[in-house]
């Protein structure tokens, strides 16, 4: 794909990557993604806003065939899905200066083995002058990384926003042409890359207010030209209360575990609890990251094995752990056949969640008449809780 015009002088470049599945050997992707790069002439200066992931490097330098100079690199994000092809556009554009965080120098030399010299370091709130337009550096740390930063181009009011905003998604259209669908995109990005850092990213939502933004342009997926939608999202995600939700990611080997978690989603459904049920051998594990995002309770059932939960439900502690949402409660369903150490287990996997943990039900073999009550018990102390929070 050739490159595409924005507005006068400012172009998308990048590649679409519509068959990649999956990202860090982690991340499934149902619908592909994209790198975007952007590439801004100025009336004396040009600039290069990010390149892409390394398999896609020969479209991006396709595209810059015919661009007779590039002075400056402007690298957001060290990660190599953003970094990767550095090298390669220098060897294109020698004279080229890439503009970088402090870290983010440091970071680049490691990954990439780029010379000291070739880097042009800015501080937070930095300009940069590319003759008629002017480009604002602003630090953004710990989104994701700790290097990370965005651009705003004063003259046009575009924020090319990294991996600030971002969604996966494989598309020909440059702008957001669905926002449905982009929403749940990027909801699912949020809640697998930027949740960890959701009180760091609120900072750095206040940083960006004094900018007048017509335009977001992320490096991954389209482009917001009506970018006030996404930055509300944002704010809700990090700011907001959680919601009246129950999330129960579970795993049955032998139906036992399973009819106490179909009991207890009737239960709280009886109390007025949204609940989202997920089996986790059959699980997208981004949908259960998206529900994290939300829930005000998280309740994981599981078997015992091997004296402790099943290793599918420890995973899913594990991620639940790592991405820290804003879950208020927690609390452990299951069954066993002659003892174990199931919730001493799981809630020594769960210690960055500040929750406060409610009182499990495990059961020996099939539930008993006096196990179901005491999943009517539960049902009842997770809607009392979440209506004192005043949740909806």
């Amino acid at each position: 794909m050739e490159k595409r015009k924005i507005k006068d002088n400012i172009y998308w470049l990048g590649a679409i990557d519509w068959d990649r599945r999956l990202f860090d050997s982690l991340i499934p992707l149902p619908d592909g993604t994209s790198y975007n790069a952007y590439l801004i002439k100025g009336s004396e200066k040009t600039a290069l806003l990010d390149t892409v992931d390394p398999p896609m490097e020969d479209t991006l330098m396709e595209q810059l065939r015919g661009v007779e100079k590039i002075d400056y690199i402007i690298s957001h994000h060290a990660e190599q899905d953003h970094s990767g092809t550095i090298g390669r556009v220098l060897e294109k554009f020698p004279g080229a200066k890439v503009v970088v965080t402090p870290k983010a120098k440091n970071m680049l030399m490691d990954l990439l083995r780029l010379d000291e010299s070739v880097f042009s370091p800015v501080e937070d709130g930095d300009v940069l002058s590319l003759g008629d337009k002017t480009l604002t550096f602003i630090h953004t740390p710990w989104v994701h990384w700790p290097e990370t930063m965005v651009t705003y181009l004063e003259q046009d009011r575009i924020l090319f926003s990294c991996d600030f905003f971002g969604s996966h998604i494989a598309t020909s259209d440059l702008f957001v042409t669905d926002p449905g669908r982009v929403y749940e995109a990027a909801k699912r990005y949020f809640a697998e890359i930027m949740m960890p850092f959701g009180k760091v990213i609120a900072k750095n939502l206040e940083k960006l207010k004094p900018y007048d933004i017509d335009m977001i342009a992320p490096s991954h997926g389209q482009i917001y030209d009506q970018p006030g939608w996404i930055m509300d999202a944002y704010d809700q995600w990090v700011n907001g209360a959680p919601k009246n939700l129950v999330v129960l990611p579970f795993v049955s080997m032998h139906g036992s575990t399973r009819q106490m978690v179909d009991h207890l989603a009737s239960a709280l459904t009886d109390q007025g609890v949204r609940v989202e049920l997920f089996n986790l051998p059959v699980t997208d594990i981004g949908k259960l990251a998206m529900s994290l995002v939300d829930a005000a309770t998280i309740v994981v059932g599981t078997p015992t094995v091997l004296a402790g939960p099943h290793p599918m439900a420890a995973y899913a502690a594990f991620l639940a752990n790592a991405l820290r949402p804003k879950t208020k409660f927690l609390s452990i369903l299951g069954s066993y056949g002659w003892g174990g150490k199931t919730v001493e287990t799981l809630a020594s996997m769960t210690g960055n969640l500040k929750v406060e943990v409610l009182d499990p039900v495990l059961c020996k073999g099939l539930a008993s008449q006096s196990d179901f009550k005491a999943l009517d018990d539960m049902a009842a102390a997770i809607a009392k809780k979440h209506k004192d929070l005043d949740l909806v």
